[in-house]
């Protein structure tokens, strides 16, 4: 072999080295890029994740505000529970006032049947008489139009809650715990008991 040939191979030889030192650089640089890449990513994905796990400072303005407003909507509460309170307790001495002046008039109505039994029919076909009952059954249709009604009792049950016996009676003609007589009226007011019919109670 010739000079000439042995250093075109020579030649070929080092221009394949350097193809293939080339490439194994380019390589290595592409790796390193490619593991910069990823430790990159990884960093912000770090940096996120904690910059969301951070507690969040709030605004002092925001704070103050939301102070307030629960504040205001404790005493709104409040207000509105006062509100009903004071509505249930000017009720209950409302009932209570118009309870105890009801009371008051029903001797009123009692003397006013005690003297229409007392007297004659004749006599109830007066004028003083007639004006007598004009009166009382105003006093009657004020009292119904205030809820007031009478208790109904003779010939009734006996019940403790409505009636109160003065007296008791044997009495074959009629059924054993029944009222047999009405001594004074009794009435409701709003179905509340303000009065017992006072009554005579067959055994």
């Amino acid at each position: 072999m010739s000079k000439k040939e042995t250093k075109t191979e020579t030649e070929e030889i080092k221009k394949e080295e350097t193809v293939e030192v080339k490439e194994d650089t380019e390589a290595a640089k592409t790796e390193d890029k490619v593991e910069e890449t990823s430790e990159a990513t990884e960093a912000t994905e770090d940096s996120e994740e904690e910059a969301s796990k951070a507690p969040t400072k709030k605004d002092p303005k925001d704070e103050k505000i939301a102070e307030l407003t629960d504040r205001v909507q404790r005493q709104m509460a409040e207000f509105d529970n006062f509100r009903k309170r004071t509505e249930k307790e000017k009720s209950a001495m409302f009932e209570m006032g118009a309870s105890d002046i009801i009371k008051k008039l029903l001797p009123v109505i009692d003397n006013f049947e005690r003297g229409f039994k007392s007297v004659s029919e004749e006599e109830l076909e007066t004028p003083f008489a007639k004006g007598m009952d004009m009166v009382y059954k105003q006093f009657i249709k004020l009292l119904e139009d205030s809820d007031v009604k009478p208790i109904e009792a003779e010939g009734k049950e006996f019940n403790p809650d409505l009636h109160n016996a003065v007296m008791h009676v044997d009495d074959d003609s009629v059924g054993e715990n029944i009222v047999v007589e009405e001594f004074e009226k009794g009435y409701t007011y709003r179905d509340t008991v303000i009065r017992h019919s006072m009554v005579k109670v067959a055994n």
